[in-house]
C-alpha cells in the first residue's frame, strides 16, 4: 500500500465517490458518519478508514491507515521512528513539520501534502493523508473519471 502525495493512497484517489472506491476495494465492513455528517468508510483487511466529504458531493477528501505496509517514497512508515522517516523526507523536499502532542501521544502534520504521522512510544502508528486545498482554498480533487 503506497501513499501517493496529493493525489491518495494505493488505488484510493481523492475525489472518488463511494461507488468509484467501491469498485476498487468492494463493499466496507463498516459505514459510519461522523459530527459533521461526513460519510466514513472502514476496510478491516486493508486497515484503512475512507471519509467522504458532505459538503462536497460526498467525495473521498480524507484516509486514514494503519496498515503495516504503507509505503511512502518506497519506504515503509508504520512501526518506525519519526526521527527517522523524517530525516527520510526532509532529503526528497517534506522539511516543513509541525509537532503537537496531546496526552502520551505526538503528531507531525505536514501542510503542503496534508499528511500526518501519529506517534505513540517512539513509533508511527497511524498516518492521515488528506487532499490538498488549490490557490483558490478549493479542494484539488485528483480523481477523474
Amino acid at each position: 500500500m503506497k501513499i501517493n502525495p496529493k493525489i491518495g493512497i494505493d488505488k484510493l484517489v481523492f475525489g472518488m465517490l463511494q461507488k468509484d472506491v467501491e469498485e476498487v476495494y468492494g463493499k466496507s465492513d463498516k459505514i459510519s458518519t461522523d459530527e459533521e455528517d461526513n460519510k466514513i468508510l472502514q476496510y478491516n483487511n486493508q486497515k484503512i478508514s475512507l471519509t467522504f466529504y458532505t459538503d462536497e458531493g460526498f467525495k473521498l477528501g480524507y484516509l486514514t491507515t494503519s496498515n503495516p505496509e504503507l509505503q511512502l517514497f518506497d519506504k515503509k512508515i508504520i512501526g518506525r521512528p519519526p526521527a527517522d522517516v523524517l530525516k527520510e523526507l526532509e532529503a526528497v523536499g517534506w522539511a516543513k513539520w509541525e509537532k503537537g502532542e496531546f496526552e502520551m501521544q505526538e503528531t507531525f502534520f505536514n501542510e503542503s501534502n496534508w499528511t500526518i504521522f501519529y506517534v505513540e512510544y517512539n513509533e508511527i502508528v497511524k498516518v492521515e493523508v488528506g487532499a490538498i486545498f488549490n490557490d483558490k482554498d478549493e479542494f484539488e480533487w485528483k480523481f477523474k473519471k
